[in-house]
């Protein structure tokens, strides 16, 4: 390695010297913001004499190793491409603004682009200084040539030189000093010889001025860079450039950085690398496979990249998969993407058939939206789609699928019918991320002609004013307040409407009735199906329609449907015996406003932490983690929960507790509470939260 501190103009002056930025490069990716700080420093050192030089950073590049038929010295640019082009750019503009000048300048127009921007005795590509990367050489080579643009010109390097003509144009800046100013830049010069320096090594250590490197473009040269000319470009052009192609130019390195995490998330069978160590998690894999040649490894990601871009840019051909598709990825399931990438290799292998495909995606979408509901945290599902592949039976691909989502418990669990129902009943869907896609799934089920719910906006039947109008009051009676403060988000309360502004805070009358066939009563909507039939929105009409679309949603968003004799083939043997033998109903008092109860305080206790599970005794259900710690009986009138700690070291403040130690009772513990209605359970929590951590600790 020789490096030296050097001039940037006399360093691109040398004769017949011809910077290349090979193949595995990033593309040119400077944006404005770069440019901007570019030119206020050449400016800054322009205008003030006492500046003697401003340091742009090092332009790294392999010497040696590179022969060419012509006279013109082939460089290949290791570090410094994002520098070399914007600076190729700012001079391509000042000689064209040279020579529409009136003004007498030291420096001329034909100097400038025969010392610093062309090779004037070479003739087709080794006439340029620099030649960049396929997609952006021949943008770059008409700008210095002063020519018409390609069609699908770079559309950064067209960006960029229009700033720096604006800038030139709109600042009034003296040429002759802003050539002065360039000409302070200063550089390292770093010259390698691939025959003693490893180039891979430094390019890994370096980090550009400006952008950093992605993993994308450190994972790109790990492949490319050590391999002879003919096999880079036999890679590069068959494989890897396809893929920049089809991620797209501006997507590329987010996209590409979290495919690579899903793959050697594949690769890895379920351990799931960090985003941001996925080029250390690549060379790895690569020296823990020393059998795969890179042409091996580099096709197999190309099969894998192209099932990812139909996932994530939605580019399945077959229409009904393809909106499979894009309903996951509105509920934003990138964690279940692993799985996925498996499973459409499955697919094009043959091994499972279409119809399979588009069940397992309705399973997935149904899975995570119920859990949504339902309140269950998602900090586990990247775990749960990454083993999945290792857990399913290849032979009985579906049933295999649709068995393990259905005997997934505690914070894994897939929500029955039962659950997801009371928690869709009251959930609040107008904050909800995905009430769009809610409310067009429950108004376009069973239609062939698709309605645009985008096209509508929500509407409040009882209104979220809280100054509600007299007539309002009169409807829903004395407990009106309580009444619109329980429903007034939920689904039951909730429509679409083209008419949002006219309704305002009406009452239900005049908003069923509005004139011009504008009212409920004459909505051509699913969603407001029935609603013009009534004579009053009550507390009991919302709870009727909720229910009514509670039954819907669980016809949408279905539970796995397998009969007991197929479970038990997947069932673990930890999972069979006396612990799960009982369903709610089993439990004589668990109905109603009980069952309800039962629900929402049973969310809380599971969302505590993810190592709890539940498991239904004859007499009580058992909360546990490394043992139980709540146990609840129900009763007639209340929840009764036995706390599994010291009674003396429990913190009440509010005296809910009783000690029941040395008294006869179901359950495990010394601490008894009563939990009778859902305004008592955030002070039961702190208290079951501190018989949780007591079991953990001891």
């Amino acid at each position: 390695m020789q490096a030296k501190e050097a001039n940037f103009l006399k360093f691109l002056q040398s004769n017949n010297n011809q910077f290349i930025i090979p193949i595995y490069q990033r593309t040119y990716s400077w944006s404005i913001p770069q440019c901007q700080q570019l030119w206020n420093d050449i400016i800054r050192v322009a205008e003030d004499s006492k500046i003697p030089g401003h340091f742009i950073g090092s332009i790294v590049y392999i010497a040696k190793g590179i022969y060419s038929p012509t006279t013109t010295t082939q460089l290949l640019v290791i570090d410094g491409q994002q520098r070399l082009t914007t600076l190729t750019l700012l001079l391509s503009v000042m000689a064209k603004a040279i020579d529409h000048s009136d003004n007498n300048l030291d420096i001329t127009s034909r100097k400038i682009r025969n010392l610093y921007l062309l090779n004037p005795e070479e003739s087709g590509s080794d006439r340029f200084k620099l030649l960049l990367t396929q997609s952006d050489c021949d943008t770059l080579k008409r700008i210095v040539a002063d020519e018409e643009l390609p069609e699908n010109a770079s559309t950064r390097l067209v960006e960029n030189y229009q700033y720096f003509d604006h800038q030139i144009r709109d600042s009034k800046v003296d040429l002759g000093v802003l050539f002065t100013g360039v000409g302070k830049l200063i550089i390292v010069d770093v010259s390698l010889d691939r025959t003693q320096d490893n180039p891979q090594l430094i390019f890994e250590s370096l980090n550009s001025t400006g952008l950093e490197l992605s993993q994308a473009d450190l994972i790109r040269n790990f492949i490319l860079m050590g391999l002879e000319p003919k096999e880079q470009e036999y890679l590069y052009n068959n494989y890897w450039y396809r893929m920049e192609q089809s991620f797209g130019h501006a997507e590329y390195s987010s996209y590409f950085d979290r495919f690579m995490r899903d793959y050697l998330t594949i690769q890895n069978e379920g351990r799931i690398p960090n985003i941001d160590r996925v080029y250390m998690e690549f060379k790895a894999f690569v020296r823990n496979h020393p059998k795969l040649t890179m042409r091996d490894i580099v096709a197999d990601i190309y099969k894998y990249s192209k099932h990812f871009v139909k996932l994530a840019f939605e580019k399945e051909t077959d229409q009904e998969i393809c909106t499979a598709i894009k309903d996951i990825n509105i509920l934003k399931v990138e964690v279940a993407y692993p799985f996925l990438l498996e499973l459409f290799e499955a697919y094009a292998q043959q091994t499972i058939r279409r119809d399979e495909v588009l069940t397992i995606l309705r399973a997935i979408e149904s899975y995570v939206f119920r859990r949504v509901i339902c309140g269950i945290p998602t900090n586990s599902l990247n775990k749960t789609f990454a083993s999945l592949p290792r857990e399913i039976n290849k032979e009985q691909y579906l049933e295999s699928f649709l068995a393990i989502m259905r005997l997934k418990d505690s914070y894994r669990r897939f929500p029955n019918d039962e659950e997801f129902k009371q928690q869709f009943l009251y959930k609040d869907v107008y904050n909800f991320r995905s009430r769009n896609y809610l409310l067009r799934k429950l108004e376009n089920f069973g239609r062939k002609e698709l309605v645009n719910v985008d096209s509508y906006t929500i509407e409040h039947i009882l209104p979220q004013n809280n100054d509600l109008s007299a007539q309002w009051r009169v409807d829903l009676g004395v407990n009106w307040q309580q009444i619109q403060s329980r429903y007034v988000h939920t689904i039951g309360n909730l429509t679409l409407t083209g008419y949002n502004s006219e309704y305002s805070d009406r009452s239900f009358k005049e908003k069923r009735d509005y004139p011009g066939n504008k009212g409920f009563k004459n909505s051509p909507l699913n969603l407001n199906d029935g609603i013009g039939t009534l004579d009053q929105w009550t507390e009991d009409t919302i709870k009727e329609r909720a229910m009514k679309l509670a039954d819907l949603a669980v016809k949408i968003w279905t539970y796995p449907g397998l009969p007991e004799n197929t479970l038990k083939k997947y069932r673990p043997a930890t999972d069979i015996g006396e612990g799960n033998d009982f369903a709610l109903e089993h439990y004589e008092y668990l109905q109603g406003k009980q069952l309800e109860l039962f629900l929402t305080f049973r969310q809380r206790v599971l969302n505590i932490d993810p190592s709890v599970r539940e498991e239904h005794k004859r007499r009580y259900i058992a909360f546990k983690s490394t043992t139980n710690f709540v146990d609840v009986e129900p009763q007639k009138n209340r929840l009764r929960l036995i706390l599994n700690m010291p009674y003396m070291e429990t913190v009440d403040p509010k005296g809910l507790c009783r000690d029941v130690t040395g008294l006869g009772h179901w359950g495990n513990g010394d601490v008894e509470v009563g939990l009778s209605s859902c305004d008592e359970l955030d002070d039961v929590m702190e208290l079951i939260e501190q018989a949780f951590l007591w079991v953990v600790d001891n």
